[in-house]
């Protein structure tokens, strides 16, 4: 093969495994970094609907979808402690659904220490949310470190919004 073909066959598998998930930011949801997990155009369940109780936008706007932490701690707040108490009851009634909790850090500090502080932070609400109730089976945790943030400068109301665990729910695998 000459390098023209190569070079295509390159960019091209690069271009596809860039694209594993185009409608992760529906409806304009990367400005604030929300998550919904909604990833069709058509939505017939109601998985959208904010209004609908059983929903994910609902559950992201009206139960809360993220937890937020102090700098370099991975301990619960009581704010974070309600936050989570709803998410249980929530997921109590909602058993079709499984989590995916990722744990995020600020900018601060090396990207190892930030990815082991985002594992930890994913841990503790793992662990509120089994002492809840919710089956262990339902949930696995990430932690993205300080590669994912939501808010990009080098000041504290940027820091506090990514030091964060984030709830993402997903259809269909619920135990």
């Amino acid at each position: 093969m000459t390098l023209l073909p190569k070079a295509l066959l390159i960019v091209a598998a690069l271009g596809l495994a860039a694209c594993n998930n185009p409608d992760r930011y529906k409806n304009g949801n990367a400005a604030n970094g929300a998550n919904t997990g909604v990833g069709t155009a058509i939505d017939t369940n109601g998985l959208g609907d904010p209004s609908n109780p059983r929903s994910i936008a609902y559950f992201n706007q009206s139960v809360g979808d993220r937890v937020l932490f102090p700098v370099d701690q991975s301990t619960l707040t009581a704010e974070a402690r309600g936050v989570l108490a709803g998410q249980a009851s929530w997921l109590a009634t909602n058993g079709d659904y499984a989590i995916i909790i990722e744990g995020h850090a600020d900018e601060q500090g090396t990207r190892e220490y930030n990815l082991a502080l985002g594992a930890r932070r994913a841990a503790s609400v793992q662990d509120y949310l089994i002492s809840q109730g919710v089956s262990a089976g339902r949930m696995r945790t990430i932690s993205y470190g300080k590669e994912r943030p939501i808010e990009v400068c080098s000041d504290e109301a940027c820091y506090s919004k990514n030091r964060r665990a984030v709830t993402v729910l997903s259809m269909g695998t619920g135990a």
